[in-house]
């Protein structure tokens, strides 16, 4: 039974604003490169660079690998613009300080979509989302508003109201998805860039191809579709 609304793929420029290498490549990063396919131009924006994921690396060693990891990843579904912002990993601070950031960002790139991962406490069930991971994506939904107003942060460039909605991957509250049956296997190569990190994780989700055909193929029905993506749609 598809229950849920597919989305809309009129707009031309999206900026992607996660915490960590590899947030977007747990599900999203399928439709991103459908979407360069269409000659989307999609950029990225890295919070922290993942340097606290490691427990048996030290952060000196993780960022710099982390940060190789994710071009490398962006390269796979199209994105060649990627930046990094430095914040410190696994303390990250929803906040105002936070927002300046981002609406910083915002403003640089102009874009009609923001793209983002899952903000709400839970993953569904009886789970916990990571920190970054909420205080990245509420201060990402205050920022988009920020960006649009002159007088928010009147000296980090010029003010963008052009962004029409926030469409956050892997929401246990989707509202939309987004049909991956042909880009599927370029998401899975993207996360597979993720060697070091996928190495040292472990269980179900160290094994890139299972985990996210998994979430695809319980999703594909959801429009209609053999694999999809969802996303929760704010805006």
């Amino acid at each position: 039974m598809t229950d849920l609304d597919v989305l809309s793929e009129d707009w031309e420029r999206a900026l992607a604003v996660v915490a960590h290498p590899d947030d977007m490549e747990y599900g999203a990063a399928a439709a991103v490169a459908r979407w360069t396919d269409q000659g989307k131009d999609i950029a990225y924006v890295l919070v922290t660079d993942g340097e606290a994921g490691i427990s048996t690396m030290h952060p000196d060693e993780v960022g710099p690998l982390r940060r190789t990891e994710q071009v490398e990843s962006c390269g796979v579904v199209g994105v060649e613009d990627v930046e990094f912002l430095g914040l410190p990993d696994g303390a990250v601070l929803e906040g105002l300080a936070l927002r300046e950031e981002l609406a910083a960002s915002i403003r640089r790139h102009r874009p009609d979509v923001v793209l983002s991962i899952n903000f709400r406490d839970s993953w569904g069930g009886p789970s916990w989302n990571h920190a970054d991971h909420r205080a990245v994506g509420r201060s990402l939904l205050d920022a988009v508003r920020d960006a649009g107003n002159p007088w928010s942060f009147p000296d980090r460039g010029d003010a963008w109201d052009g962004v029409r909605f926030v469409a956050f991957s892997g929401s246990p509250e989707a509202t939309h998805g987004v049909d991956v049956t042909d880009t599927f296997e370029r998401g899975v190569e993207s996360l597979l860039c993720h060697r070091v990190y996928l190495e040292n994780l472990g269980g179900d989700m160290a094994n890139a191809g299972d985990f996210l055909r998994r979430a695809a193929e319980a999703s594909g029905p959801r429009i209609g579709v053999a694999l999809a993506a969802t996303f929760e749609v704010v805006g």
